[in-house]
């Protein structure tokens, strides 16, 4: 519609224009009068000039159209100082009309020739008002210069406007650019082009004067010009498209795709002259189209709801990493024809923004991705609950401001026998239950309530805006109520009871005591088998001894009280001493040492376990890198707690320590308790994947002990597993503990894992272990643990004369034992064959 519009406009302009030519060309020739021979040579040469100087040697594309920059005002100026203005307007219409006979647009033809016919009019009706009045003798006789040069310029300049104004009229309809753009395009040019043709109509009328033919030498000098404008021209125009190209480039350097794309679309028609342009992605899901003109964005959507388009269309691909990711395509309403220049701009274009686009979508995913991990490092992923992460910075954040809108309690959930619905109906099932236990509490919890998965079975509700202390037992009471109804599970009705410990903000301690205190009163639940319980100072003395231990833990971490003991593990075929495991001991000032037996559970419950955790490897890294300087390249294994795995930060600690020691990362083994849950697996895997990505060993301890051993194995990407010492013990006796081994050895072999033998105690033990296929073990029968100077000078002094041997060979030298052996590519253990 926009189209049809603007042609009947154009055309209505195009008729009064050719109006005012036709009658300025009627009134002069009915006012010419007959003609000497001898001067139809000079009416036929201004003719000839004016048809030169008018001819389309000069062309630029504008959108649709070419427009044509011709030097018609020299011819006319020379024309109006020559010959009278009948003449000067008849010699310019039929001039201009033979430069554009073989044009097929009458339409035009007709105006260019109406539009010079009246420019020159005007520009002769100027002249005669400045006293230049040609013969009508046609005789050539030149006023004198101050006139002729006041007169031309008069003239030149009636022309000049008339001319730009009628011309760049058109050119606005005809384009709908605005007239003031379409004016000040190449203006220097132009008035270059204008002031050369007054200059060289000057000379040439001085020149005539003396001899008429003289005239003809007019022609070739107008098209010298014609050539030398139509260079500079189009060098003018390369050179503003490049700089467009590079300004248009520029603009596209944004992240966000939909600006990209909406930049491009509303700035490639000005800089192809194009009515307008559209972007396909075709790789888009589902297929989108964006359409834009000059300034303007026409529609965004899809390709199937876009509006249907007329007219010409160049198409440019825009090509990606994984192939086309679409097309670029320019609109014109009649056919236009690019030509080299511009073919190299658009497919320059085409490719900036392929990679605007690739970038933007590239910004998009990465985007995307900080957001996924962002919450993947506050979330629970499979419940979608707040982690205990998250759990503990809200904690820490409300003790920080202590708002007064209320107190605020803790109330730890843990759901009993829930390893019996692993156990019988499998993991699946498992998730299933602990999924809607999740939903049940979020959508019981107060908006302002924070629920949150700890890992495992156990759950935790951050409590706020309490009015009293009564308000947290009726509020926690609500919550483990909604969870007594049954869930339905693969069509069967489970009933899931949970026990809760609610323990308000105490007013000194932080969140470890919060948590220490709910802990405290959940365990007080389950014991009195009622659904909840309040912590109470006063009940506190469930283990007086681990509360006592728990109050000392900061200064058994300051003071360094935690030692670390090894015990060597060694070849069971050779005797050679092949690593060693890190056992921590409390050096107690007065409970002397203390087993992890003894203190853990208190140190897991406290909130001191990374300074724990951190100690321990401290020392075991130091450890290992005095055994590497004195020639005993041993790694060293050491045992990590299932919540260490629940700290987000537990990975990079381990690392910082590695680098920090200069120790290889595939020196460290850290053993895992083969009794960790499934669920706990679910929370703990992106911890033990980076750690073993990073070149840290794993190790499945006291395998064969739990009931899920396969279950847990598939999921853990261990390397060594360590066979129970209460099958050890009974290998000998016992065919079903020696069926636990060989099947252990067996299994291990079939995923190319090492077998480690714990709790050695004597050489039948040895023996048998060794027929079954397991090729290394620990045990009293090589050694204690000790501390690492005493393991050092144990190595040192070695075994009959033998430095890093603990035993004698099972077997001679030059004996052969047939054996498979199978180097474990996997294995930390340089001597131990999977």
């Amino acid at each position: 519609m926009n189209d049809a519009k603007t042609d009947k406009r154009l055309r209505l302009y195009v008729g009064l224009v050719a109006c005012a030519g036709i009658a300025c060309l009627l009134v002069s020739a009915l006012s010419v009068t007959a003609v000497p021979s001898s001067k139809l040579l000079l009416l036929g040469a201004l003719t000839a000039i004016t048809a030169g100087a008018s001819g389309p040697i000069i062309k630029l594309r504008i959108r649709s159209d070419r427009r044509a920059f011709p030097a018609t005002s020299g011819a006319i100026l020379l024309a109006i100082a020559t010959v009278p203005l009948p003449w000067v307007i008849i010699c310019t219409a039929l001039g201009v009309l033979a430069s554009k006979a073989f044009t097929r647009q009458p339409i035009k033809v007709l105006f260019n020739v109406a539009k010079d016919t009246s420019a020159a009019a005007a520009a002769a009706s100027v002249a005669f008002l400045a006293g230049i009045r040609p013969t009508t003798s046609l005789d050539v006789v030149v006023p004198s210069i101050p006139r002729l040069l006041l007169g031309l310029t008069a003239a030149a300049l009636a022309y000049a406007l008339l001319d730009h104004l009628l011309g760049h009229t058109a050119i606005s309809l005809s384009t709908r650019t605005p007239w003031r753009q379409a004016a000040s395009d190449n203006w220097d040019v132009v008035i270059g082009i204008r002031g050369i043709n007054l200059v060289l109509a000057l000379l040439t009328v001085m020149v005539v004067e003396h001899e008429e033919l003289l005239i003809l030498t007019m022609v070739p000098t107008v098209l010298a010009l014609q050539l030398a404008t139509k260079n500079k021209i189009s060098q003018r125009a390369d050179q503003e498209a490049w700089r467009r190209l590079a300004g248009t480039t520029d603009r596209l350097n944004v992240t966000d795709l939909e600006s990209v794309l909406h930049a491009a679309v509303t700035l490639t028609p000005e800089l192809f002259s194009a009515d307008e342009a559209e972007i396909e992605l075709r790789d888009a899901d589902p297929p989108r189209l964006v359409r834009g003109s000059a300034g303007q964005l026409r529609y965004d959507g899809t390709v199937v709801g876009a509006p249907a388009r007329d007219g010409s269309m160049i198409e440019a691909e825009l090509d990606g990493p994984d192939g086309r990711m679409g097309v670029l395509r320019l609109r014109f309403r009649r056919p236009v024809t690019l030509n080299e220049s511009e073919r190299y701009k658009l497919q320059t274009f085409a490719s900036s923004l392929s990679t605007a686009i690739g970038n933007a979508r590239a910004y998009a995913e990465l985007k995307r991705i900080n957001a996924e991990n962002a919450y993947a490092a506050t979330h629970d992923p499979l419940t979608g609950l707040a982690n205990r992460r998250e759990l503990l910075d809200q904690a820490n954040h409300i003790f920080a401001r202590r708002a007064p809108e209320g107190m605020f309690a803790m109330l730890l959930i843990d759901l009993n026998h829930f390893k019996e619905v692993n156990d019988t109906l499998g993991h699946t099932a498992g998730d299933e239950v602990l999924r809607e236990v999740a939903r049940r509490l979020e959508d019981a919890a107060r908006p302002d309530d924070l629920v949150a998965r700890l890992g495992g079975d156990e759950f935790a509700v951050l409590l706020t805006g309490l009015p009293a202390p009564a308000v947290a037992t009726h509020r926690a009471a609500d919550l483990l109520a909604i969870l007594e109804r049954p869930i339905e599970v693969d069509g069967m009705q489970l009933t899931v009871e949970a026990a809760g410990g609610i323990a308000l903000a105490p007013g000194s301690g932080g969140v470890s005591e919060l948590m220490r205190r709910a802990d405290v009163a959940m365990y007080q639940a389950k014991r009195s088998g009622q659904r909840t319980a309040t912590y109470a100072h006063a009940r506190d003395t469930a283990d007086v001894g681990r509360l006592v231990l728990g109050g000392e833990l900061t200064r058994a971490v300051t003071h360094r009280e935690f030692v670390v003991d090894y015990q060597p593990i060694v070849d069971l075929g050779s005797g050679e001493v092949i690593s060693a495991e890190a056992l921590a001991r409390w050096h107690h000032p007065e409970h002397g040492d203390l087993t992890p037996m003894q203190f853990l559970d208190t140190v897991e419950r406290s909130g001191q376990l990374p300074a724990f955790v951190d100690a321990v490897l401290e020392q075991a890294l130091t450890a290992v890198g005095g055994w590497r300087e004195a020639g005993f390249d041993l790694p060293v294994a050491v045992n990590v707690s299932p919540r260490s795995l629940l700290d987000p930060t537990f990975p990079s600690a381990v690392l910082a320590r590695l680098a920090t020691h200069a120790v290889p990362a595939d020196r460290l083994v850290l053993e895992l308790a083969e009794t960790l849950t499934l669920s706990q697996l679910e929370v703990v895997e992106r911890a033990l994947t980076e750690l073993r990505d990073a070149g840290v060993r794993l190790a499945l301890d006291d395998f064969g002990t739990g009931v899920s051993s396969l279950s847990v194995l598939s999921r853990i990407p261990v390397h060594q597993l360590k066979v129970d010492r209460e099958f050890v013990v009974a290998v000998e006796t016992s065919p079903e503990a020696a069926a636990v081994v060989r099947s252990t050895v067996d299994l291990a072999r079939s995923l190319h894992l090492a077998v480690i033998a714990e709790g050695v105690e004597s050489e039948p033990q040895r023996h048998a272990l060794w027929e079954l296929g397991c090729v290394a073990g620990q045990g009293h029968l090589f050694a204690r643990p000790m501390r690492a100077g005493r393991l050092l000078a144990t190595l040192q002094r070695g075994s009959d004369g033998r430095p890093g041997f603990l035993a004698g060979p099972l077997h001679k030298s030059g004996s052969v034992v047939r054996m498979a052996r199978r180097r474990n590519p996997r294995s930390p253990l340089p001597h131990l064959p999977a």
